[in-house]
């Protein structure tokens, strides 16, 4: 059975909701947005909030194929942004001890946190 975690960044209001309910989920009702599994980020070239959520193959964007995202004037996709966070973005590591995260949808049988909590339908869980 696939599973992953539908992206429609045109209807992400920047609440960060889903960082806060990761971070709870995994660090022992810690709010830590660095403990993270999702990251909000803010494309201030087109206004728009656009989650990211850690790990290969745990996410599908509205278009299917990833959406762009602009740093320091450099277009992005995001496998490529994990890819890169991989190697030196400090991006969904964690913290103290540099291990690299990843969704795993909070456990088995899945239940992601993230998606219960986002309140504008940013967010959605599918099984097929």
């Amino acid at each position: 059975m696939k599973r992953r975690i539908k992206i429609d960044h045109t209807k992400c209001t920047g609440c960060r909701y889903c960082e806060a309910a990761c971070s709870l989920k995994h660090y022992s009702n810690e709010v830590n947005p660095k403990k993270s599994r999702i990251r909000v980020f803010l494309d201030e070239d087109n206004d728009r909030y656009l989650p990211i959520i850690a790990g290969p193959f745990s996410h599908e964007t509205e278009c299917g194929s990833g959406f762009c995202l602009s740093i320091g004037g450099k277009e992005y996709d995001q496998s490529t942004l994990w890819q890169a966070s991989r190697s030196s973005w400090p991006w969904f590591r964690e913290p103290e001890t540099g291990i690299l995260l990843k969704c795993d949808f909070c456990g088995k049988p899945p239940n992601p946190h993230c998606v219960k909590v986002c309140a504008s339908g940013a967010l959605t869980f599918l099984e097929e």
